[in-house]
């Protein structure tokens, strides 16, 4: 179970505020990808916390309403499909991740990102691997993250119910790809992800 003792070893060097970062939804052919970055205390108890990976959707929505009480500061944000198009997607996840941090308030002064690319962001920051299992607030971001973005799958589902979003959530299912094939694409596309489809523009 994740734990305090990557962010209290980079307090102990001199930092005040670390956040945790994490994304959700670099796979998917469809939709933002967002990225949320969270300073939990350093005391915080929230039971069942854990990377979004390994809990249930309900489960999730629990937490993600804890960790918003007990936050000393979170932030959610988001890069759309034409801006992953435009730069791509590790670019664009970066730019997320950027986003989130620059939002937060009172602003953390370290930020300790899940993975092992951690660039282009507004304060100093560390790459850990696996970081949403190891860090109390990598896993805090981790559930922001997937939460926001599946709330917005059902949004989005409600506007192009054809494609099954709130089933797939964007990621390349039969179904999803059979809509695609027979739909073409809408604009929540990744029009960059559509290789399959030929040039991946609708006619």
């Amino acid at each position: 179970m994740p734990n305090f003792e990557i962010e209290k070893k980079y307090v102990a060097e001199g930092y005040s505020l670390v956040c945790g970062v994490d994304e959700a939804g670099r796979g998917p052919l469809s939709g933002s990808v967002y990225a949320a970055a969270c300073i939990l205390p350093l005391d915080a108890d929230i039971p069942g916390l854990n990377d979004s990976k390994k809990l249930t959707p309900k489960k999730r929505e629990a937490l993600f309403d804890m960790i918003c009480e007990k936050a000393v500061a979170y932030s959610i944000a988001h890069a759309t499909p034409e801006e992953i198009d435009e730069i791509n997607i590790l670019n664009a996840d970066m730019l997320a991740m950027h986003r989130a941090i620059s939002m937060l308030s009172p602003a953390a002064d370290l930020a300790i990102v899940d993975g092992n690319i951690a660039r282009d962001l507004p304060i100093p920051a560390y790459p850990v691997i696996k970081g949403d299992a190891l860090s109390c607030s990598i896993a805090a971001a981790s559930i922001l993250a997937k939460v926001a973005r599946d709330r917005a799958c059902l949004a989005d589902d409600e506007k192009y119910p054809m494609y099954g979003f709130a089933k797939h959530k964007g990621y390349g299912t039969k179904l999803h790809m059979n809509a695609l094939r027979t739909y073409g694409p809408c604009p929540l596309h990744r029009r960059s992800f559509l290789g399959f489809l030929g040039d991946g523009r609708e006619d």
